[in-house]
């Protein structure tokens, strides 16, 4: 059970409330106040020739006497620039060049509106005092009100007596009261003294200095803590800080205390390199984990960069370790999820123009929970040519790859392969349908260093295959109508034949290949595995159809593919390599299916049938109900057989069925909630029910956890059996807009907590 919130800091000598940039500005239009205006703020603009420096003065009645004191009245208004003033009654002091105003008086400028009792202006200076003021920040949810505000000439304001909030008027949610308020027009943000903060109109607590943000605008200082207590954890209490470095860099360290386990340190740095290129830093640190044996340290470090050098030039990097496969299902990281079992170290540059593009690239990946290590690639280049129209519509390419594989175990076989693929193409297209007939020469060399172990494999190896591909489209369509509509439909039949010829290739190493889904879009590909170490012959005719209804308004509301392959021979080197374990002489029967059904409902499924011993090999669906755009109800179910289980090396059907909604209550109150069932092993294995209530100015969120723990053996613990199978808690988010706090909840994100992540089904053309 573990209990989450958001608190702020209190009873500190110093205190600075910040938040960090988020993606993308907060959009609240029913939320925004907006000041009140008078009629004569448009009269100025319906003036010519008016110059941003000149005074204008508008007025019902005015009387002046010459280099003395000049007195309006009846809907007045005082405009220079940006700032205008309206008010019942004025007056102007031309040797003092002072202005008194008083009466329904508003001050307008480009940030800010304020309402006032009275009004002493100083024109030379651009400064201003009002007693008795409400101000409304423009766009903004900020306002409050003051005893006296001072408007100085760099047109910041200082408030004294006065009070802030992002509520609606009427509305006191929260409400923040101080003894002064000085606002940085250009910086956009507040420091406030002596200040204290109400919560339905009662004090919670007592701030002697703070600073708070009135606009999307970065800065240095704490951001909200947050406080949590759990079974595993303990009392977790964690305070983040942001340092606004400088335009192109910030950080974010976070100190998070831990009662069970200790310290755990997390430090975020971001950076810009010029226009077009940016990074992420990330270092985690754990130095004794007292909740496992031996009290090992635990650390994470994690670096990320992308972007364009130039025009032609592009550039990416990712690296990550952990100290163990356990680290992701123990701690809170900012870096990956839980359900993430491999981490991804890429390096990699590339240049492209028009008709050729080359790419170096240097690859590690680190798989979480199995002691086999996957092949390094150290480093790979390509080079890819292609001309269009290189003679009587055929077309050229040639694509070329050199790849060194090491091993971080010296007992491994190490290679280099050359891969070089020239082809020529000629595709015939029209509105009636496609024809592409492709020739290609598959051409490999390998350069093996083989362990003593591997006395089959040779040291140097030529690999010469050739490859024919012939693909055909045809497009029907025709009226038709359903249930007393009309629509149009569209049968689209497609077959590919495909030749590759076959070479024995046992005495080349597994260095990068895996075999391929067969899906229905995969049965019309010219390739059955991943990577080149196999390349499987075939002989074979692929035949499929999709077929589409499409309304009145020509959007699609039926969309269902089927498709198998044929297969002439078997394929020598599936069996060669026991991938078949018998001859066979089709695929599966592949199915996509997508559609609209009735007004609010679509469904979503797919499935790969083995018609040869009649059973599923894999089948998903999902029902959906939308009537809005945050409206949401989802059943789904999967099921795949004999899938291998990298824990215990045994084959497990997977069988799991799964309700997920998203429901507005009320026009603030949310319900989101998912929940899986295992059929096989009869007993659920997630559930997540979550309320979350957001107004203009806060929002709080209450959910419950209940899913299966992702458990890796390692060496940091004795046994896998001191960790739990399930975890379950209960977290509480409280959030204060417009007090540094990251802005509203979101549900979006509570519907990809867990373990399945919200999969948004294909709504056609809708």
């Amino acid at each position: 059970m573990q209990i989450r919130y958001f608190l702020a800091l209190c009873l500190l000598p110093h205190t600075v409330f910040a938040q960090a940039p988020a993606p993308e500005a907060e959009q609240l239009p029913l939320c925004v106040v907006e000041p009140p205006v008078s009629r004569s703020f448009n009269d100025r603009e319906k003036l010519s020739g008016i110059q941003d420096t000149d005074i204008v003065i508008i007025s019902d009645n005015s009387s002046a006497a010459f280099d003395d004191k000049a007195h309006f009245s009846g809907d007045v208004s005082f405009s220079q620039g940006s700032r205008h003033i309206a008010a019942d009654q004025a007056i102007l002091d031309q040797k003092k060049q002072q202005l008194s105003a008083n009466g329904n008086l508003i001050f307008k400028d480009d940030q800010f509106t304020i309402t006032a009792e009275n009004l002493q202006a100083q024109m030379s200076s651009n400064s201003a005092t009002l007693e008795g003021a409400e101000y409304w920040f423009h766009g903004q949810q900020a306002h409050g009100d003051a005893k006296k505000l001072q408007i100085t000439s760099e047109n910041n304001l200082i408030l004294s007596g006065t009070n802030f909030t992002t509520c609606p008027p009427g509305d006191e949610s929260w409400l923040l009261e101080a003894d002064m308020i000085k606002i940085d027009s250009e910086e956009e943000w507040g420091e406030i003294w002596n200040a204290k903060l109400r919560i339905a109109d009662v004090p919670v607590m007592y701030i002697p200095y703070m600073t708070i943000p009135v606009s999307d605008k970065r800065k240095t200082g704490f951001l909200f803590p947050s406080f949590s207590t759990s079974t595993t954890n303990g009392v977790q209490l964690s305070t983040p800080y942001y340092w606004n470095i400088a335009p192109e860099y910030d950080l974010t360290f976070t100190p998070d205390v831990m009662s069970s386990r200790g310290l755990f340190v997390k430090t975020e740095f971001r950076y810009l390199a010029g226009e077009q290129q940016n990074g992420q830093l990330n270092v985690e640190y754990l130095g004794n984990d007292r909740k496992l044996f031996n009290n090992p340290e635990r650390y994470l470090f994690h670096w990320s960069h992308q972007g364009a050098i130039d025009e032609n030039w592009r550039v990416r990097a990712n690296y990550t370790d952990v100290s163990d496969n356990n680290y992701f299902n123990d701690l809170n990281s900012d870096v990956n999820r839980s359900t993430d079992n491999q981490l991804s170290r890429i390096g990699e540059a590339s240049y492209f123009e028009q008709n050729w593009d080359f790419n170096m690239r240097v690859q590690d990946i680190k798989v979480l929970g199995e002691d086999e290590r996957p092949y390094q690639v150290m480093p790979q280049l390509n080079f890819n040519y292609r001309k269009i129209n290189f003679w009587n519509a055929i077309d050229f390419r040639f694509n070329s790859e050199l790849t060194n594989f090491q091993h971080q175990d010296n007992q491994y076989t190490t290679a280099t392969r050359l891969h070089m693929v020239p082809s020529l193409t000629l595709p015939i297209q029209g509105p009636a349908g496609s024809l592409t007939s492709e020739i290609k020469l598959l051409q490999t060399q390998y350069w093996q260093a083989p362990d003593e172990k591997d006395t089959q494999l040779a040291e140097s190896v030529s690999r010469t295959i050739p490859q024919v591909r012939l693909h055909g489209q045809i497009n029907f369509e025709r009226p038709t109508t359903f249930f007393d509509s009309e629509f149009k439909q569209t049968l689209e039949p497609q077959f590919q034949y495909l030749y590759v010829g076959y070479e024995d290739q046992s005495d080349i190493g597994i260095y990068d290949t895996a075999q391929l889904q067969e899906d229905y879009f995969g049965l019309f590909r010219d390739r059955r595995f991943s990577g080149l170490d196999r390349i499987a012959d075939a002989n074979q005719l692929t035949l499929g159809f999709t077929t589409r209804f499409l309304d009145g308004n020509n959007l699609e509301k039926f969309k269902f593919s089927l498709g198998q392959t044929l297969y002439f021979e078997d394929s020598k080197v599936l069996l060669e390599n026991h991938y078949l374990q018998e001859s066979e002489s089709t695929s599966v029967l592949a199915a996509e299916l997508d559609a609209h059904l009735y007004k609010d409902w679509f469904i979503s499924g797919s499935m790969q049938h083995d018609t040869e011993n009649n059973k599923n090999k894999k089948n998903e669906v999902t029902l959906d109900f939308r009537p809005s755009k945050d409206k949401l109800l989802q059943f789904s179910y999967r099921y795949v057989p004999d899938l291998l289980n990298t824990n215990t090396n045994d084959r497990v059907n997977i069988s799991q069925a799964g309700i997920r909604t998203s429901w507005p209550i009320s026009d603030d109150l949310y319900f989101v909630g998912n929940w899986y069932y295992d059929l096989n092993e009869s007993r659920r294995i997630e559930t997540y029910t979550g309320f979350q209530y957001e107004s203009c100015c806060w929002a709080v969120r209450l959910s419950y956890h209940y899913r299966i723990k992702t458990n890796y053996d390692d060496d940091l613990s004795e046994s896998i059996d001191s960790r739990e199978e399930f975890e379950k808690g209960v977290y509480l988010n409280f959030v204060i807009k417009g007090l540094g706090g990251s802005g509203p909840l979101g549900v979006d994100d509570m519907l990809n907590e867990g373990l399945f992540n919200y999969r948004k089904p294909l709504y056609l053309r809708n």
